[in-house]
């Protein structure tokens, strides 16, 4: 495809108007500002004119199959929205029925809308969820989030045989498409040889490890009462977890010697600004974590606590609540914004390849429209991009060079079949908790 006369955000994100960029295979392969004179060779041309085109976004914390939850788990704090409803709720999600598959469909589809074209997924039923991410053509990278509380064998666990066959089966296929990623769910899940086991298995497969890391306070000062004074980052850091590639969700409560060893391992954190409002968990030190180096990146958890996988909101917030909590109007730059919900992201991913609009790199490319009021009239299009955009103006994702949307066009998922599966799965599952038939 040859995108003619389209505004640009570059690898840079500095913003260039009418260029040309083309796109060949999975690759982007011509990005200037005159017509390319083997236009004939990318195939089809894209009209760009009042439109926007740059890198797609890494969505690097979710639980895509509680798009079922969605409305659910409402105005609780955190323990009791977990003991008394979620995990109540998901003990009844059932694998046979398709509950997690369709689950996950509905919320990549929710995602490649909002111009999410890979996503970093923390939930059970794996294989399920990487046959759905297939079967849609999207990225993700998968991890099973069975909890290990116990001291038991892992080898023994039901988890254990899961992530063998995820290695063999998942990781890497689809052109790199799928990774799958070792989880420690949370310090306060997960017993201390689990923990050093999953990290043995990281190192083993090459790969990432995903976490919630100190997304309450009690959990943080809970943890600090069990090991000694020490953080979660502190104690994780004490049994190798740093040793491996680390996507850190949440990290509200880190304290500066946490930032300073994350940003000396090289770990990523995943800001999930709406579920910590929602939550009340607080607001994650993001200033002082870029001040620091540390890789930061955006996500939406899930939809029990967030509601919304509209990955543009989140940055909004992000960017607003940062400035409100600070009483500093300067903290968190419109571009760092962008970077998180781009490159940074891509690289919390380990997609390397991923993440900038520049030849070479990979065709994730979203297209927005930006001939609407609310982006008239145009300063600075970061500016514009962060705080008047929103992911409804998104009309076309592209993910590898294939479009997956399309101006209400679902590519790879029959949407209306996916909603049909997904109230039916809802029903199965308020029958089993109620002992009766319901339906919403």
């Amino acid at each position: 495809m040859l995108f003619s006369h389209i505004d640009i955000l570059d690898e840079n994100l500095d913003y260039l108007k009418d260029q040309f960029v083309g796109v060949e295979g999975a690759f982007i392969t011509y990005v200037g500002a005159e017509e390319p004179a083997d236009a004939a060779r990318f195939g089809q041309v894209y009209d760009g004119r009042g439109k926007l085109l740059m890198s797609a976004f890494y969505n690097t914390h979710a639980h895509a199959a509680m798009t079922l939850l969605r409305g659910y788990a409402e105005n609780q704090p955190l323990q009791q929205w977990l003991n008394e409803t979620v995990w109540p709720f998901e003990a009844k999600m059932d694998a046979e029925k398709g509950h997690h598959y369709w689950g996950t469909m509905l919320a990549q589809a929710e995602m490649l809308r909002y111009g999410v074209v890979s996503y970093s997924d923390m939930y059970f039923a794996t294989t399920d969820r990487c046959d759905a991410t297939l079967e849609a053509r999207m990225k993700a990278n998968h991890c099973d989030s069975s909890t290990m509380l116990t001291d038991a064998d892992y080898d023994t666990l039901p988890v254990a045989e899961m992530n063998k066959r995820l290695f063999a089966d998942y990781h890497g296929t689809a052109d790199g498409r799928i990774r799958v990623d070792m989880c420690v769910h949370g310090e306060y899940t997960t017993a201390e040889g689990m923990i050093e086991r999953c990290v043995a298995e990281a190192k083993a497969h090459n790969t990432g490890l995903h976490i919630h890391l100190s997304e309450t306070q009690a959990e943080h000062e809970e943890c600090k009462g069990r090991h000694n004074g020490m953080t979660p980052a502190a104690y994780l850091d004490s049994l190798g977890v740093f040793e491996v590639p680390v996507n850190a969700a949440h990290c509200v409560w880190l304290e500066p010697e946490d930032i300073a060893l994350m940003a000396q391992k090289g770990a990523s954190v995943s800001l999930n600004p709406a579920s910590n409002m929602k939550l009340a968990s607080g607001f994650a030190p993001v200033q002082a974590m870029l001040d620091a180096g540390v890789n930061c990146a955006l996500g939406t958890d899930g939809m029990a606590s967030n509601n919304t996988h509209n990955l543009l909101q989140s940055g909004y917030l992000l960017a607003c609540t940062q400035k409100g909590s600070a009483l500093d109007p300067t903290t968190v730059t419109p571009k760092e914004v962008l970077q998180m919900l781009t490159v940074n992201g891509a690289r919390a991913q380990g997609r390397s390849d991923c993440g900038v609009l520049a030849e070479g790199k990979r065709a994730d490319l979203v297209v927005l429209n930006t001939d609407t009021p609310w982006m008239c009239p145009t300063y600075d299009m970061a500016t514009n991009l962060v705080y008047s955009a929103n992911g409804a103006d998104v009309v076309l994702t592209m993910c590898d060079g294939d479009v997956l949307y399309e101006n209400g066009d679902y590519k790879t998922i029959d949407i209306e079949k996916t909603k049909a599966e997904v109230v039916r799965c809802v029903n199965e599952i308020l029958g089993a908790l109620s002992g009766k038939a319901l339906s919403v």
